[in-house]
């Protein structure tokens, strides 16, 4: 059996040939090569604190609901907010949100103080409301493991868009900007 596509690779690599395991440090570096839209998913937990972590692993699903899906790290306290609570924000950052994106990836609650934030209904998530150029709420429809991190797929219930600065993008471990045309 070959495991690669590319004519002639099963006889270089020899007969039976199974591919290499693939470290943290190396699956990183493939991936900073793809860049993508920075956000903060945000949530409340059961006493009402927000919480919030920074999320590349985004993308949408379908239209029929409009739906997305989120990857979060198994150990952060807003998967389990978000789940317990079945439902977040997705706060899409513009170029001047790098901060926010940079306070919200270290572990913990997030710095909420430190942010302007503004509950948005229907069912009072946290919207960074300087740092979001748009922010949709959704509702929780299933979970999936996936090894150290959850997928979560949500259906979109609300959608805040407000004009301003480009999308905050992140690749090759820095930010970048979206180029104006």
């Amino acid at each position: 059996m070959s495991w690669s596509t590319r004519p002639g690779a099963a006889e270089a690599a020899g007969p039976g040939s199974r591919p290499q395991e693939v470290d943290a440090a190396t699956f990183r570096e493939l991936m900073s090569g793809f860049p993508s839209g920075v956000a903060v998913i945000t949530t409340v937990d059961e006493d009402g604190v927000p919480r919030g972590m920074t999320c590349t692993s985004l993308c949408s699903v379908g239209l029929q609901p409009p739906s997305l899906l989120v990857c979060l790290d198994n150990r952060s306290g807003t998967l389990r907010a978000a789940v317990s609570r079945g439902a977040f924000a997705v706060n899409l950052l513009h170029t001047a949100g790098r901060r926010a994106a940079a306070s919200f990836s270290a572990p913990g609650p997030g710095e909420f103080g430190k942010f302007d934030w503004e509950p948005v209904e229907p069912r009072g998530m946290p919207r960074l409301v300087s740092d979001a150029h748009s922010t949709a709420v959704c509702r929780v429809l299933r979970t999936v493991p996936g090894g150290d991190h959850t997928v979560v797929l949500g259906a979109v219930e609300h959608v805040v868009t407000e004009d301003g600065p480009g999308p905050l993008l992140y690749g090759r471990r820095r930010y970048a900007t979206w180029p104006s045309a």
